[in-house]
Parts: structure tokens; C-alpha cells; sequence
């Protein structure tokens, strides 16, 4: 019997997945702390798949910068077998949950594959969810009409996540996948056996909670379809993010920051079609003290921006990278109170939190510099 199930579900009758949730509503048993985190990630341009072994290098050389209760990995070009389906990492309180949210899965969509996530007993992670994964493709009946494909594996997400107590969908992307929980960067590393995948984008991320409990759902990399997040620093403007939102059917149910951010990004790109660039912008918008010096073209295109997105503004103190299947991007708040580094080497770009966690794995990058606040790194794979 499975470690987890007998400590946590058959003695306390309710898990870790279902518990976090809640303690993540109500904000329970925790205590604020100064923001550390650190996030590290990396991206080959011309598509060259690189073992997980340096992300983790990276990664753990910040361990100081995380107490313990959360890190996460997510790569891009992992499951190149079955890159044309959608891939489920879902995590489990136990079985009876797992047979619930697959009952909904094969009502919905053909199932080419189903395995659970491979994992190496570590002594520092004694429990754990259970943790499966799908290779998955809508039912064609159920895109019948106008139905968008991207839009029915989002509301799917959001249906398992709000409505199954004791399951949570931690990735679902075609191509890539993130791995996450509570651990160090070490730990979580080895727990997930990193190092045995291949990517061409990775992102990691070692987590020191403020407002939110340290629960394995909690952990970043934060996901929807094949956006990934990881985040360092408190958005302050979470209430109105949150509600700007849901106007639009999305569902928050860990109650996270970074949660806000991930279904943000896919709001204003994939389904408001706004570049990366102008997206940016709309997350981390020039003052309007800046906005007014400038020429007058420039100025009525940001007053544009901020009067239709200003629910949308990410206020605080943040760094952040999203990956997503054509490249990586790096971006700090407006007045920078958070650190980001990048460096180049060949076709490789590197961000992260600190300049010591990129030469860690590139001892002499070609170029380093911290970008500018506000100003987003653009990275985008070669055609």
C-alpha cells in the first residue's frame, strides 16, 4: 500500500491535495514572511534537447533561497512519442479520486495513454500524492460546431480542479510537462528523476511561501496548456486579477498569485491575441507619469492598454519566466524589487534570480546583464 494513502487517507480520511486547497482558501495556520524564492531557467534556440541535469544544478546552488516547502520543474520537448497530445499530470488524495476524474477523462477524450508519473524513494519525501499521467485528445463529438479545442482542455482543468476534491491538474500542455512538490530543489529533483528527461526550454523554481500554505499544489511551476510560471515576490493586485478573471470563466481555486499570472498570460495571448511583448506591457505598464512624457504615438497606444487592462496590471513586487512551446520569457515588476540575471552562450539563453545560478551551468557566458524594470526578455526558438 502506497505510503501516502495509509497515513493520510485511511487514518485522517482526507489528503494533502483536498486539505491544501482549503488551508489555501481560508489562509489558514500561516504566518507572513519576507519573499525569497528563486527561479532559474534556460533555453536552447535551436531546439536542442539538454538533460535536466543542469536546470537542477542551477536550481540547488539557490536553496537558500526557499525553506523547504516547495520546488518544481516544467520542460519543453520531453515527450516528443506524443507530442500531438495533451499531456495530464494529475496529482491524487487517493484511488477512489483518481477513478472519479477518470470517468470524466473518458467521457471526453480519447486516451492513448495512461502511467503513473515515475518516481525514486527519497528519505527527506515520505509522503506523497499519487501521481498519474495522461496522453489525451478531445473526442471529436465534443468539438462538434464552433466548440475551440484549446478553450474545452481549459474548461476540462478547470472542472477536475474546482469540482473533484482531492485531485489537482498540474500540467496539461502537448510536449511538455512540469514536476512539483514539497521538498527542496534536491529532493523534488531527485523525487521526480529529473535528470532522465530531455528538453530544449526548462524552468525551475525553489519556493519560500508568504500568503499561502506549502502544500504540493502550491509548488510552482504554475500551468495551463503549455504555459508554465514561476514566480519570486507578492502581486498585490491579486483580488482585482482574480475577479478580472473569472469574468472571463476561469476558475482560481488555490487562491495563488501565481496561479493569477499563469491564467492571465493565456488570457491576453492566446484568447485576447495580444504579442508577447504588448502582453507584457499590459502586466508591468510604464506610470502614467512616464506614459505622459512620451511622444504622442507611443503615448495613446499605453493609455490604450492601461484603460482596457488595468484589472489586468500585476502590482508589487515580482520576477517571474513563463515558458511556452515557442520560447521562454523573463520579466520583473515596473520598479524592479525583485532581481532577474540573463546570459547568452552560443544559441543558449539563461535567466535566473541569481548571476551565480547561471555560471553554476555557463562559467563563461558570452554576455550577462540584468534587464532594465519592467522590460521583458523575449526569447523565441528558431523556426
Amino acid at each position: 500500500m502506497n505510503n501516502y494513502f495509509e497515513k493520510n487517507i485511511f487514518v485522517n480520511h482526507e489528503g494533502p491535495i483536498a486539505k491544501g486547497k482549503k488551508a489555501a482558501d481560508k489562509g489558514l495556520g500561516y504566518e507572513k514572511s519576507i519573499s525569497g524564492c528563486g527561479l532559474t531557467g534556460l533555453i536552447s534556440k535551436n531546439r536542442t534537447r539538454l538533460s535536466g541535469k543542469a536546470i537542477v544544478e542551477s536550481l540547488c546552488l539557490m536553496n537558500d533561497r526557499g525553506n523547504g516547502l516547495g520546488a518544481g520543474y516544467a520542460a519543453y520537448g520531453i515527450y516528443p512519442g506524443f507530442k500531438d497530445f495533451y499531456a495530464f499530470h494529475i496529482m491524487y488524495d487517493a484511488p477512489s479520486v483518481r477513478w472519479t476524474a477518470e470517468e470524466f477523462l473518458k467521457a471526453n477524450y480519447h486516451i492513448e495513454k495512461i502511467e503513473e508519473i515515475p518516481t525514486f524513494p527519497v528519505k527527506a519525501i515520505a509522503i506523497s500524492p499519487l501521481l498519474v499521467r495522461y496522453f489525451i485528445k478531445p473526442l471529436k463529438e465534443k468539438l462538434a460546431g464552433d466548440v475551440n479545442e484549446s478553450d474545452f482542455v481549459v474548461n476540462s482543468v478547470m472542472k477536475i480542479n474546482s469540482e473533484i476534491d482531492g485531485a489537482y491538474v498540474f500540467s496539461s500542455g502537448k510536449n511538455m510537462g512540469a514536476f512539483k512538490g514539497v521538498g527542496n530543489p534536491c529532493d523534488i529533483a531527485e523525487f521526480f528523476r529529473i535528470e532522465d528527461y530531455e528538453g530544449y526550454i526548462w524552468t525551475a523554481h525553489t519556493r519560500f511561501p508568504t500568503n499561502t500554505p506549502g502544500w504540493w499544489g502550491g509548488a510552482h511551476p504554475f500551468t495551463l496548456l503549455d504555459w508554465s510560471i514561476v514566480h519570486n515576490g507578492e502581486i498585490s493586485s491579486y483580488g482585482i486579477n482574480k475577479r478580472y478573471l473569472e469574468m472571463f470563466g476561469y476558475k482560481l481555486t488555490l487562491l495563488t498569485d501565481t496561479e493569477a499570472a499563469a491564467y492571465m498570460l493565456d488570457l491576453l495571448i492566446r484568447r485576447h491575441g495580444l504579442d508577447i511583448a504588448t502582453a507584457c506591457t499590459v502586466l508591468a505598464a510604464p506610470f502614467w507619469k512616464n506614459i505622459d512624457n512620451m511622444d504622442e504615438q507611443k503615448k495613446e497606444a499605453l493609455t490604450a492598454l492601461r484603460l482596457a487592462y488595468g484589472s489586468a496590471l500585476l502590482n508589487g513586487p515580482f520576477s517571474l519566466l513563463f515558458g511556452h512551446s515557442n520560447g521562454l520569457v523573463g520579466i520583473n515588476d515596473r520598479i524592479k524589487l525583485r532581481p532577474l540575471v540573463a546570459a547568452t552562450k552560443n544559441d543558449l539563453v539563461y535567466m535566473a534570480s541569481e548571476e551565480s545560478a547561471i555560471r553554476a551551468i555557463c562559467p563563461s557566458p558570452d554576455k550577462v546583464w540584468t534587464p532594465r524594470a519592467g522590460e521583458p526578455v523575449i526569447v523565441e526558438l528558431n523556426k
